[in-house]
């Protein structure tokens, strides 16, 4: 046993330092490993719950596989903090999720260890498939490789497609089922009762424990005996859990459940199962937030907590005289509730995300007409275009990034039908500490070459508001609001509901020098760059667009008769948003003014504050600043 006081983590930068610990030391490498997840993230932000609820897992995987070389595959990468401080990243944790720091989420530009880079949920399974397959092709047939994936991860569809294709290509492959009942928001849907039923089966898991034990003794007289058992277990499971195995339907061996806390157990189990060809599943049941009481008692309060006292649980908040205004994502989900009890229509959904999107405002209030649908996008889409297609007005709430996943369903299940689904994108814009997988930057682009499609962006709470109103409106159509992760400026946003005119923009500032037409909150940094130009005696004109399309052609019009010079600002790619759109209108009309575009460039962006990434991308309030003057120095020369 190692010495008292004598800290074993302090030895281990690696997993090669791992295995040099003895298997009965285990159990204080996971205890070291928690305690160093509570020290660092207490004082630097992070996602919680989920990494302590794998620790024993994590040091249990990379004690049995040889890492780096088998692919060991984490879903979402919540989960992952334990994994980074064991692969080399241990004295540069304290960098995570910051500027020019570690990525929050396994990165394969980052380590070797990181074996694929992740960020959205239920790609494990069909990535560590491609890996699987290619060791085979490779003649690698030591390789192997293993996907982590969270119950939560397990209702997308992509993860069953994955699972389907497994056991088709018969690929060396280990799917560990992380189960803890938990997403961020509790899970939802028959495939969590169906886990939860398997998990509470005792009945079954004694009587197929001590089969198995038995039959062993047989196996050194008939090799066969163990394998003719496997044959009827099904039918065993069919009689005691009254229902057949989804995974021995797809062809997956199934093993479980077992205690995701046992680490000495899983050092065994993932020991034997590495003697186990074809594609397995291991069903590990853990807490989320395991070892930190409050993380256990309130685990979606605790998935990414903030600053907290490590020893008392208080969490910090940000002390301040001042009231503070509201998020945006607060101002919808209160605003949504009061437009459904002025619309009987109206209906709520989402994909896993109430807390996120605040739409569990409205679940409380009304449960019957909202729906966490789980990690489920495209159906989530699809869903709300049933519902429109029979007269309902959906409020489809998904964050910008995820609304990726469920682009052709935007396209085939409401825009074609031209059916009122208001689609409600969260973050949209560069989001902060959650990096390149979570920016919200491509929505803009992405809805603007769907016909029949609305695409407006608040400047404001307010504007929020008012356009949640339109967007309800009789003959609609599809609807696209997106706003940004964070607080706006105005306290009293609750006014009377105005309609905001389909294609109109609206005029902030007149302006001789030069102007900008901003769309969405970011107009905000264009407001306060105005304003400290015009102590400089430099007159920028400032236009909202607000609606990005239909585009208000008769502001443009205006705009380029005036001006010989225009800045287009949008919180999104610069490629086929705002200044595109700006930039065909001026060529279609044939003026000729010259365009600056600003916004997030043809690159990936990297995680740190909403402030540093406006600057890196040159959209912050200075950055304007600098591009103004250099315009008008360029034209006096």
């Amino acid at each position: 046993m190692a010495k008292a006081g004598k800290k074993l983590l302090d030895q281990i930068n690696y997993p090669k330092d791992l295995k040099k610990i003895s298997e009965d030391d285990l159990i204080q490498v996971c205890a070291e490993l928690r305690q160093e997840i509570i020290d660092q993230v207490s004082c630097n932000p992070g996602h919680f719950g989920a990494s302590l609820g794998v620790v024993e897992l994590t040091v249990a995987l990379h004690y049995v596989l040889n890492t780096p070389y088998d692919n060991l595959v984490w879903d979402v990468g919540h989960q992952a903090y334990g994994h980074k401080i064991l692969t080399g990243r241990k004295d540069v944790f304290h960098t995570n999720r910051k500027y020019k720091g570690i990525s929050g989420f396994p990165n394969r530009n980052e380590s070797e260890y990181d074996a694929f880079t992740v960020g959205h949920s239920s790609t494990s399974i069909s990535a560590a498939l491609g890996m699987a397959v290619a060791a085979h092709l490779n003649g690698e047939l030591d390789r192997k490789t293993v996907a982590v994936i969270g119950d939560g991860s397990m209702t997308a569809g992509l993860a069953f497609e994955g699972l389907n294709n497994a056991a088709n290509k018969n690929a060396d492959l280990l799917v560990i089922l992380n189960d803890n009942n938990m997403a961020i928001d509790p899970n939802v849907g028959g495939l969590n009762e169906y886990l939860l039923d398997i998990t509470t089966s005792q009945t079954y898991n004694k009587v197929k424990n001590d089969v198995w034990r038995l039959l062993g003794k047989f196996n050194r007289l008939n090799p066969n005996t163990q394998k003719l058992f496997q044959k009827v277990e099904h039918g065993i499971k069919t009689i005691l859990l009254r229902q057949s195995n989804i995974f021995e339907a797809l062809n997956f061996r199934y093993f479980g459940p077992v205690d995701g806390h046992n680490v000495n157990h899983l050092v065994k189990v993932l020991s034997d199962l590495q003697k186990i060809p074809g594609p397995k599943l291991l069903h590990c049941i853990t807490q989320k937030g395991k070892g930190f009481k409050q993380a256990e008692l309130h685990q979606t309060y605790w998935h990414a907590p903030g600053k907290f006292d490590k020893v008392t649980g208080e969490i910090f908040k940000q002390e301040t005289s001042e009231p503070q205004a509201s998020k945006f994502q607060d101002v919808f989900g209160n605003t949504l509730v009061e437009l459904a009890e002025m619309n009987d229509k109206i209906v709520g959904i989402t994909p896993a995300m109430p807390t996120g999107s605040s739409l569990n405002i409205m679940m409380a209030k009304m449960p019957d007409r909202a729906f966490d649908v789980g990690i489920a996008e495209q159906h989530a889409v699809t869903f709300s275009g049933g519902l429109a297609a029979k007269g309902k007005v959906p409020f489809c709430a998904i964050y910008s990034s995820f609304m990726q996943r469920a682009y052709d369903q935007v396209i085939h299940d409401v825009a074609l039908q031209n059916v009122n689904v208001v689609f409600c994108l969260d973050r949209g814009g560069v989001v902060g500490a959650d990096g390149a997988t979570h920016h919200g930057v491509y929505d803009l682009a992405f809805m603007r070459c769907v016909p029949n499609m609305t695409i407006a962006a608040p400047l404001n709470e307010i504007e929020l508001r008012n356009l949640m109103f339109t967007a309800q409106q009789e003959d609609m159509g599809p609807f696209s609001i997106r706003y940004p992760r964070g607080r706006g400026r105005i306290i009293d946003w609750k006014k009377e509901f105005t309609i905001l005119p389909v294609g109109k923009g609206q005029q902030l500032k007149d302006g001789t020098d030069l102007v900008i037409l901003s769309i969405g909150a970011i107009g905000i940094e264009a407001m306060d760059a105005i304003e400290e130009l015009e102590k400089d005696n430099i007159s920028v004109g400032h236009y909202d667009m607000r609606y990005l399309k239909p585009i208000d052609t008769e502001l443009l019009q205006e705009v380029c008769s005036k001006f010989k010079h225009i800045i287009t600002l949008e919180d999104a790619s610069i490629i086929g948003g705002l200044g595109s759109a700006v930039m065909e209108f001026i060529n279609d009309q044939d003026y000729h003014c010259k365009v600056t575009r600003l916004g997030v460039p043809d690159k990936w962006v990297e995680q740190g504050t909403q402030q540093e990434l406006y600057k890196e991308c040159g959209y912050d309030k200075d950055g304007i600043i600098k591009t103004v003057v250099e315009i008008l120095a360029e034209q006096i020369n």
